[in-house]
């Protein structure tokens, strides 16, 4: 496992308890919800300073924040790269595809009327998870 204190001073990052508890769970738990993410730390950390150490590894760079429509916002320790998600409409599992253009962005708009320069696409697939198809046969 990475070292979350290294990370976080490689990022101009105080390392607090807080900052390392909730970099540790996700390092471990990609796609976390702030709920899984109190789960994870055994309630140790109230949900407030759950957000509040999430903004501060998002400004950061070290976390991506990712929001699919109807869906609580998720947060994973991948980033720096072009990819993207498919999230399962039954139970919600949320899973990284990676891009096969490889660069970003990996789409471009038809047009970006007032926009001098477009540096990601977000895409988001839907579908149902290999174990939801098999619970409902």
């Amino acid at each position: 496992m990475t070292d979350p204190t290294g990370l976080l001073r490689g990022a101009g990052l105080r390392s607090t308890a807080p900052r390392r508890a909730v970099l540790e769970a996700l390092l471990s738990r990609p796609h976390s919800t702030v709920t899984d993410l109190s789960q994870a730390v055994g309630g140790q950390l109230s949900n407030q300073t759950i957000y509040n150490a999430l903004d501060d590894l998002a400004n950061s760079g070290l976390v991506r924040r990712i929001e699919p429509a109807g869906s609580a916002t998720r947060y994973e320790t991948r980033v720096g790269d072009n990819h993207h998600h498919v999230v399962c409409r039954s139970c919600g599992t949320v899973a990284d595809v990676d891009c096969h253009t490889g660069e970003a962005p990996c789409l471009h708009p038809a047009s970006a009327p007032g926009f001098a320069h477009i540096d990601e696409a977000e895409l988001t697939w839907w579908g149902i998870c290999t174990a939801c198809a098999n619970s409902s046969n």
